[in-house]
This record gives C-alpha cells, sequence and structure tokens, in this order.
C-alpha cells in the first residue's frame, strides 16, 4: 500500500512539472509575440511622428505663403 501510495505521489509531481513546464512556455512564446508587436508599433509610431512634423512645417510654409497673397491682395485695394 504505502509503495503504490509513493508510485501515484511520483507520477503526480512528474505529471505537474511537465504540465508547468508546458505552461511556462507557452507564455513565454505568447511574451515574444507581444514583444515583437511591440516593436513593430514604436517603428511605427516614429514613422508617424516624423510624418506629422512634416506636415505642421508644409502647414507652416502654407500658412506664410497665405499672408503673403493676404497682404499682397490687401495692397491691391
Amino acid at each position: 500500500m504505502t509503495s503504490a501510495v509513493i508510485s501515484i505521489s511520483v507520477v503526480t509531481l512528474i505529471v505537474a512539472s511537465i504540465t508547468v513546464s508546458v505552461v511556462a512556455f507557452f507564455n513565454t512564446q505568447k511574451h515574444r509575440a507581444d514583444a515583437k508587436v511591440l516593436v513593430e508599433y514604436r517603428q511605427l509610431a516614429e514613422r508617424h511622428a516624423a510624418g506629422q512634423q512634416e506636415l505642421r512645417d508644409q502647414l507652416a510654409e502654407l500658412n506664410e505663403r497665405l499672408k503673403a497673397v493676404e497682404t499682397l491682395l490687401r495692397s491691391v485695394d
């Protein structure tokens, strides 16, 4: 009876260890995938920040040109 209990305990311990290892492995894979997506998101955010700055510069230039046109129109009146 005692050897049966010990055998069952050892098998249960081995199964539990394997289960914990498998769960840890898949959690690690999930975190690796999340990290990859995060890197792609950062790159996308950096590209859009650069694009926004370019648009701001263009808008400022257009604003200056519009002011010049308004000044020209006022001087014609």
